[in-house]
C-alpha cells in the first residue's frame, strides 16, 4: 500500500471516530435534557396539619365531662341515700347538684320567689340552677340542652346508633309538627298549676311537705325501683330515639319546651348567606333537631341548641356563621357562655348561702324514714 493511501485511510478512520463521539454525546445528553431539573433542596418530610377544635369535638368533649361529673354525683347521691334510710352508717353529704333534676319543685320555688322575695331553703341549689338554665336559654339558645344535660346525650347518641342500624327516618313536616306539640302539653299544666292554680301560701305547704323534702330521693327510687310500667315507657322512648334523631328532647321533654321558648329572645343565632347556599342540605342533616337551616336566613327556631353542627356541615365557605346581635362571634361561643355562666352561678351560690340546705342533715333523715320506711 502507498503512503498517500495509508495517510487518507488513518484521516477517514479519524474522523468516523470523532462522528461516533459526537453521536454518543448527543445520545447521552438527550434524555438528560428532557428530564426535569430536580429541586435544589427537597425537604424530609412534611408537617401534618395541625387539628384544630371542631363543633362536633367541643360538644363530645363537654357532654363526656359533665356525663362523668354526674357519674361522681349520682354515686355520691346514693350513698347519702343509703344513709338518709337507715342503710348505712356512714354518712355521706348530699351532693347538691342533683336537685337541678326537680323541675316541679323549682318551677314553684321560682314563682314564689318572684312574688316574696324568699329563696327556697329545702332545694336551694335547685332554684339557683333553674335560675342559671333559664339564663343560658335567654342569653345562648338552649346550649343547657345541647350541651350538659345528660338526657340529651343519651337521646343524641341513641339517635346515632339508629342512623348506623339504617332506622332513622325524619318524619314528614305535619307529622313533626305535631310530635313537637306533644311536649308542650305537660309544659302548660305545670305552669298553670304552678303560676295560676295554686297561691303562694299553697306553695309553701307544698314545699314544706315531707314529699318535697326527699323529692330528690323519690326520683332515684322510682329508677332504681322502677315498676313494669316505667321500664315499658323507657323502652318506648329509646325505641323512638333509634327511629327519630333526638325523639326525646325534640317531642317529649317539657323542660327543652320551657328552655326553647326562652331562646327566641336570645341574641344568638346561626344565620345564612343565601347567595353563596346552594341548598345541598347537608345542614339539615347534621341539625339534631333536623331544623330546615338552608330555608332560613336567621335560625331562631325554639328546636335550635346552638351546637353549630350545621354551620360544621357545610360545604360552602362563609354560608353560615354563629352571630350575636348581628355581629360574627366563633362557634364556641354557645358552649363558653354556657360554662362560664354555669360556674358563676355556682360560685354566687356557695359565696351567699344559696347553695347548700339549711336543713339539718338528722331532720333529713327522719323524713326519709317516714317516707321509705327506713
Amino acid at each position: 500500500m502507498r503512503n498517500g493511501d495509508t495517510t487518507s485511510g488513518a484521516i477517514v478512520y479519524l474522523n468516523s471516530l470523532k462522528g461516533y463521539s459526537a453521536m454518543n454525546t448527543s445520545a447521552d445528553s438527550a434524555p438528560e435534557a428532557a428530564q426535569p431539573t430536580a429541586p435544589a433542596h427537597t425537604p424530609l418530610a412534611t408537617k401534618p396539619p395541625k387539628r384544630r377544635i371542631t363543633p362536633t369535638l367541643l360538644r363530645r368533649g363537654v357532654q363526656g365531662a359533665f356525663a362523668l361529673f354526674l357519674v361522681w354525683v349520682g354515686w355520691n347521691f346514693y350513698l347519702y341515700v343509703q344513709w338518709a334510710t337507715g342503710k348505712s352508717q356512714t354518712f355521706t353529704p348530699k351532693p347538691p347538684s342533683v336537685e337541678g333534676f326537680l323541675p316541679i319543685s323549682e318551677l314553684m320555688a321560682a314563682r314564689r320567689l318572684f312574688e316574696t322575695g324568699m329563696w327556697d331553703v329545702v332545694h336551694p341549689a335547685g332554684l339557683t340552677l333553674f335560675l342559671a338554665i333559664a339564663l343560658m336559654a335567654l342569653l345562648f339558645r338552649k346550649g343547657f340542652c345541647g350541651y350538659i344535660c345528660p338526657v340529651g346525650l343519651a337521646s343524641n347518641l341513641l339517635g346515632r346508633l339508629g342512623e348506623r342500624l339504617g332506622l332513622n327516618r325524619n318524619p314528614p313536616r305535619k307529622l313533626e309538627l305535631a310530635l313537637q306539640a306533644i311536649k308542650y302539653i305537660p309544659l302548660v299544666l305545670l305552669c298553670y298549676f304552678s303560676f295560676f292554680a295554686m297561691s303562694v301560701d299553697e306553695i309553701d305547704s307544698f314545699m314544706g311537705a315531707p314529699f318535697n323534702m326527699v323529692a330528690d330521693s323519690s326520683m332515684l327510687f322510682f329508677f332504681l325501683r322502677a315498676s313494669t310500667t316505667t321500664l315499658i315507657v323507657v323502652g318506648v322512648i329509646v325505641a323512638a330515639s333509634l327511629v327519630a334523631r333526638n325523639a326525646w328532647c325534640r317531642f317529649l321533654c317539657p323542660y327543652g319546651a320551657f328552655l326553647g321558648i326562652l331562646a327566641l329572645a336570645s341574641p344568638v343565632a346561626v344565620r345564612r348567606n343565601a347567595a353563596t347556599c346552594t341548598s345541598c342540605r347537608r345542614c339539615q342533616r347534621a341539625c339534631p333537631s333536623a331544623i330546615a337551616v338552608h330555608e332560613k336566613t336567621r335560625v331562631n327556631s325554639p328546636e335550635c341548641l346552638g351546637c353549630t353542627a350545621c354551620i360544621e356541615a357545610c360545604p360552602q365557605k362563609d354560608c353560615l356563621h354563629l352571630s350575636a346581635a348581628r355581629s360574627r362571634v366563633p362557634f364556641w361561643t354557645v358552649a363558653a357562655g354556657c360554662l362560664v355562666l354555669l360556674f358563676a352561678a355556682y360560685l354566687w351560690a356557695v359565696s351567699t348561702g344559696h347553695w347548700v340546705s339549711e336543713i339539718p342533715p338528722g331532720m333529713l333523715r327522719r323524713f326519709h324514714m317516714i317516707q321509705f320506711g327506713g
